[in-house]
């Protein structure tokens, strides 16, 4: 049996201030408009105002190579502006994880770091964004796709600085047993995998690939925040006849033998769904019959869907400075860090699809095969814009439900039951989200972790939270005392 989702989304206590313009500011204007040497322009060197050894800490990608790539770029930003000094602490801390930790402990976070586009929300409602000034958000969507200047805004407000356009999947598969033609059609890849009794890999219980049956068949999911990063409500489609065809396509491979849920290794693989991360393993494991293209059509009822995808990003931060000469400096900084050479560098290195428009028409991201079939996907993928923390938990049930239905009536309910989660989202009293967010920090998760909690006695909010620890139950008590039950 089903429970019924709640999710924390209140990040209580954790909000830290910072001290903007006003505070202690000197004679350096770093948003003037009218000063042609500040951060508007990273390729103008900085003027002497702006002299000066500064201490700074980064989190960039744990990858190898990142770090060291990143502090090699540093130094030539210091060579192309004489007289500053950046003396900078490098981390690697991964993408996925670095805006739980930076809310967790604004005032200690890094002043410069890497993070998915997905944790925009929480970073601006945490106060740990400082936005670019005005020159440099006229720079920064000059120069980059209209994804990723999308995906680093809130309310139409630029807090980020867009560093990949590569966060987005579509098909690895073997060209030895499925045909360039074939391809482009979901039946005959299944009917391909099972006759060679190899795997069709897709990951239908995480709702990042759930979502591509949905929006085949012209559903969607669009929240709206307010400029304090708050999500004030939601237009979500699932709920409906073309929620259902997704549903009876998602039930299709996930009845089929060939079908596993695990897109992130490739053993017995004929096909998997997945993005450029997983490129070299996809190279080493077909070899000679390595092929790389858009994802393919399903049929219902005798009509044809395309399969979607979300389209993603990767960005840089700046945590907000009380000092303006230094949070000018950080920002020209971060305006190198992900301009058009270093975007290059990185995907020379690493293979980091760029988000830089000049750099994505270089000759070498060009013929990437991967990439290829990553701006193929393209004309059929969805922008991840800003999403409820707590919808990846509730959509992310709808595979499995697929799976077990045994006809239309289990899709349907599947579907009621989503749509009641989500409504239930807005309209949670203060005390229930209060509580929500106490427990995720008690058992040490992300902020959007899953706990199907019930109130037992009034004001006490309990779960037994198997994903976690099995066998454990966690308890927590409105206002500051909290009990853990072994």
């Amino acid at each position: 049996m089903k429970m019924s989702k709640i999710l924390s989304l209140i990040l209580a206590g954790l909000m830290v201030l910072a001290c903007f313009a006003g505070c202690n500011q000197p004679t350096v204007d770093p948003n003037n408009p009218d000063n042609p040497d500040t951060p508007g322009n990273p390729d103008t060197p900085v003027q002497n105002e702006l002299a000066g050894t500064y201490d700074i800490t980064m989190w960039v990608s744990e990858k190898d190579g990142v770090a060291a790539l990143t502090q090699q770029q540093i130094d030539a930003f210091e060579a192309a502006n004489p007289g500053i000094v950046i003396n900078a602490q490098i981390e690697g801390v991964t993408e996925a994880d670095a805006g739980s930790k930076v809310v967790a402990d604004v005032a200690t976070a890094p002043d410069i770091y890497c993070f998915a586009q997905d944790q925009l929300a929480r970073l601006v409602q945490a106060a740990a964004l400082a936005a670019p000034g005005q020159k440099a958000a006229e720079n920064i969507k000059a120069a980059n796709d209209a994804g990723s200047v999308a995906a680093a805004s809130v309310a139409g407000t630029l807090y980020a600085y867009p560093m990949t356009s590569d966060n987005g999947y579509y098909m690895y598969y073997d060209t030895s047993i499925i045909s360039a033609e074939d391809a482009e059609s979901m039946e005959k890849i299944i009917a391909a995998c099972e006759k060679n009794n190899v795997k069709f890999r897709y990951a239908l219980e995480n709702a990042w690939y759930t979502a591509s049956f949905f929006f085949a068949t012209g559903c969607h999911s669009n929240w709206t925040m307010n400029e304090s990063g708050e999500f004030i409500a939601v237009d979500d489609t699932f709920n409906s006849a073309e929620g259902l065809i997704a549903m009876k396509a998602m039930q299709k491979l996930a009845k089929s033998p060939a079908y596993d849920s695990n897109a992130d290794i490739f053993t017995d693989a004929g096909v998997v769904i997945t993005g450029i991360w997983n490129a070299e393993a996809a190279e080493a494991h077909f070899g000679a019959n390595f092929g790389a293209t858009d994802l393919p059509s399903f049929e219902i009822d005798g009509k044809s869907y395309h399969l979607g995808s979300y389209t993603g990003n990767k960005l840089m931060g700046v945590k907000p400075q009380s000092d303006a000469k230094r949070a000018a400096v950080l920002s020209q900084l971060a305006q190198y860090l992900t301009g058009e050479e270093c975007q290059n560098q990185r995907y020379a290195q690493f293979q980091w699809g760029p988000s830089n428009k000049n750099a994505q028409a270089s000759e070498a991201v060009q013929s990437n095969p991967s990439l290829a079939a990553l701006a193929k996907q393209g004309e059929y993928g969805v922008p991840q814009g800003q999403i409820h923390g707590s919808w990846w938990d509730i959509a992310k049930v709808l595979g499995a439900d697929a799976k077990a239905a045994t006809g239309d009536a289990d899709l349907q309910t599947a579907l009621d039951e989503y749509k009641a989660t989500i409504d239930g989202l807005f309209q949670m009293t203060e005390e229930q989200k209060n509580a929500w967010g106490v427990i995720g920090n008690i058992c040490d998760t992300n902020w959007d972790t899953d706990f199907p909690m019930t109130e037992e006695p009034a004001g006490t909010y309990t779960s037994d939270v198997l994903e976690l620890k099995a066998g454990e139950q966690y308890k927590v008590r409105q206002g500051a005392s909290w009990d853990v039950n072994f």
